[in-house]
């Protein structure tokens, strides 16, 4: 509660400035506000997460909402966006699914006046605003509290994902926990693609290959997931850790199985900021943030049992 607190105080803020610049600076123009919002992927709860709490400010709003799912396609992310700059969209929201990849999209945005915010992760061109977690703050919590379940002692590995901004973060912030921990060996490092299915057989694989392994680092829940099947299949004790706080994982938790913590976001505060960035400027405000980091909060048993999105 806290941390929606913090941030939506941001949101209001920012759009309570950029209102009061409005009466002299900015005409409103015809017809409702449009928002566009592409996503990198919406086979995931987290930004299904997202996306609800788009639709919920934009009815408080009265604008129109177009939203596209870019399956981890930068072409179709990128027609997607030509497509929604045909139908006069005012703000881009832009999650992309390849940082450097979407660039083309973000220019012809702003060719056409539209203001974008890239949102959970940053894209590369003119975006006027980013809203996106600290991830690499995820990565180290995630990593410190697995190293001090496993007492600094021990073989791990880390189950990564598609090289965007984010998830290079996660892994760059989880090896620097582990390098304070001198009995702590990195044994291994595969891509599980962020996906339960693929993930479930790289981590299989890990673990016959590395009988000695303790505990695993898994970039994202979706992952961690499949992670987590393939250590119940094998009996063997092998910690687990995350990045997320999707309500599976919360539960697995919750549950006492052998995914022991997750370093959780914050979805819907990521739009909801996102979106006032986007509403300041649109209003008129004459300086926005280039960039707003939203916190992260570890889940563990302690407190799984209360924590939700």
């Amino acid at each position: 509660m806290k941390q929606f607190l913090k941030t939506a105080s941001i949101a209001a803020l920012t759009i309570a400035g950029a209102h009061a610049a409005t009466a002299q600076d900015a005409a409103p123009k015809d017809g409702p506000l449009k928002i566009g919002m592409t996503f990198q992927e919406m086979n995931n709860p987290y930004f299904v997460s997202m996306q609800e709490a788009l639709n919920e400010a934009a009815a408080q709003l009265g604008a129109e909402v177009v939203v596209t799912d870019a399956g981890h396609d930068v072409a179709k992310q990128i027609a997607d966006v030509e497509d929604m700059l045909q139908q006069d969209i005012d703000i881009l929201l832009l999650n992309p699914t390849d940082s450097a990849g979407v660039e083309s999209a973000v220019r012809m945005a702003k060719d056409r006046g539209v203001i974008v915010v890239a949102v959970d992760a940053n894209a590369n061109g003119p975006v006027d605003s980013f809203v996106g977690s600290k991830n690499r703050d995820a990565g180290y919590q995630s990593c410190s509290y697995l190293a001090e379940t496993l007492g600094g002692q021990g073989e791990v590995a880390i189950l990564d994902g598609i090289p965007v901004v984010p998830i290079l973060e996660r892994v760059e912030g989880c090896k620097a926990a582990l390098d304070e921990h001198e009995g702590i060996t990195l044994v291994d490092t595969q891509n599980g693609r962020q996906d339960r299915s693929v993930a479930l057989g790289v981590v299989e694989n890990m673990i016959q290959s590395h009988p000695d392994l303790a505990g695993i680092f898994s970039v994202n829940d979706g992952g961690a997931m499949g992670a987590l099947a393939a250590i119940q299949g094998s009996g063997r004790d092998i910690k687990l850790t995350s990045v997320d706080g999707a309500p599976e994982a919360v539960k697995a938790i919750a549950d006492g199985t052998a995914f022991i913590q997750t370093t959780a976001q914050f979805p819907r505060d990521q739009v909801r900021v996102g979106l006032g960035m986007a509403l300041a400027q649109y209003w008129g405000a004459r300086v926005v943030p280039t960039e707003v980091p939203i916190d992260v909060r570890t889940v563990d048993a302690e407190n799984a049992a209360d924590f939700s999105w």
